[in-house]
């Protein structure tokens, strides 16, 4: 993968200080998951649920879909009651394993191999990254970063900001990984490099920015031609 890197010889171009990684939609496919549950309360709430509703949440927190969820439903429910359903809904479908994109498990070793620092940053309630941290793997990350840990989620550059605090690293050394418009927002306001793997919506290409269609196209040499 030399030629995403721009550079010459692969050590004349430094490892990045940290590697951070998004969770729905980039290394887990969840997104399905998260469709499938928002429509059954849409549903209990007298609406209807489609690909265009989770097209404004992708890459959201739970408070903003509970919003989104309540302003357009018919019928009103409690906020906090709504959020239980939609954290209990997903963990219950998640209990048997969740699926890992193409490239995650290959990507995700050869970072650790490597010795660089790593974070989960997920605007996720904790409970549902635990699940998912089954399949993934929690060995793979010296750090946790929930939306149940920052006041303020994605696309805020706070959860990238304190995975940065956390790993003891300047931000601008450190590369994202995302695949929403709201998670490469927030990886870029923080200072940080970002790869952007479009799962929902498109991502178009920037400095600062690589884009691509699989973590199959990602490994070190990418990463490290994010700085070149």
């Amino acid at each position: 993968m030399s030629d995403l890197s721009g550079a010459g010889p692969r050590d004349a171009v430094p490892l990045p200080s940290a590697v951070f990684f998004d969770m729905d939609g980039l290394l887990v496919d969840t997104e399905k998951v998260w469709f499938e549950v928002e429509a059954e309360i849409m549903a209990r709430l007298g609406g209807e649920w489609g690909p265009a509703d989770q097209e404004n949440l992708v890459g959201g927190s739970i408070a903003s879909t509970v919003a989104y969820m309540l302003r357009t439903a018919p019928r009103p429910a409690d906020p906090a009651e709504v959020a239980g359903w939609l954290l209990d809904g997903v963990i219950h479908k998640l209990e048997d394993g969740a699926e890992l994109m193409p490239g995650a498990a290959e990507l995700l070793a050869e970072v650790r191999g490597a010795g660089v620092a790593t974070a989960l940053v997920t605007s996720s309630a904790r409970s549902v990254a635990d699940v998912c941290l089954k399949s993934i793997g929690r060995h793979h990350f010296d750090h946790i970063v929930t939306g149940d840990d920052v006041a303020r989620p994605k696309p805020d550059p706070e959860p990238y900001l304190t995975a940065a605090r956390l790993a003891g690293v300047d931000p601008a050394g450190c590369a994202v990984l995302e695949d929403s418009p709201n998670g490469v927002t927030a990886a870029t306001a923080a200072g940080c490099r970002v790869v952007a793997v479009p799962s929902v919506l498109p991502i178009p290409a920037a400095p600062g920015r690589m884009v691509v269609a699989s973590l199959r196209q990602v490994d070190m040499t990418a990463l490290r031609g994010l700085f070149a």
